[in-house]
């Protein structure tokens, strides 16, 4: 082989290194920091578990049926008695996605503290 052929033979090994080369290890540092970042973000959720309660609600300390007083037939029937360690509006909300119109005004949902 003379000097013109590995010159040419050359040339075309440094061009598919550069043509192909550089991308796969360009996606592969990628894809290594995405695997990290995913790795910290996993530890992190690990300690704020999710609450039950969802969209940041605390529970109430007073219940809804106690601050209306509600009999306890009515209290059987509330779906909201049923699941105490929930909040009341919350569990009214689960069914339609939209807080009831009577939460809104509720002493109970407005005197809640919001979960840190």
């Amino acid at each position: 082989m003379n000097e013109l052929e590995l010159n040419a033979l050359l040339a075309i090994a440094l061009g598919l290194l550069i043509r192909f080369g550089i991308p796969i290890l360009f996606t592969v540092l990628v894809a290594w920091g995405l695997r990290r970042l995913d790795r910290r973000w996993q530890q992190q959720s690990e300690h704020l578990r999710p609450s039950p309660l969802g969209l940041g609600a605390a529970p109430a300390e007073v219940r809804c049926w106690e601050q209306s007083d509600c009999p306890q037939d009515k209290r059987d029937a509330c779906p909201a008695y049923a699941r105490p360690s929930i909040a009341c509006w919350q569990v009214f909300r689960e069914k339609t996605g939209y807080l009831s119109t009577s939460c809104l005004g509720c002493e109970v949902f407005l005197n809640a503290p919001a979960r840190s």
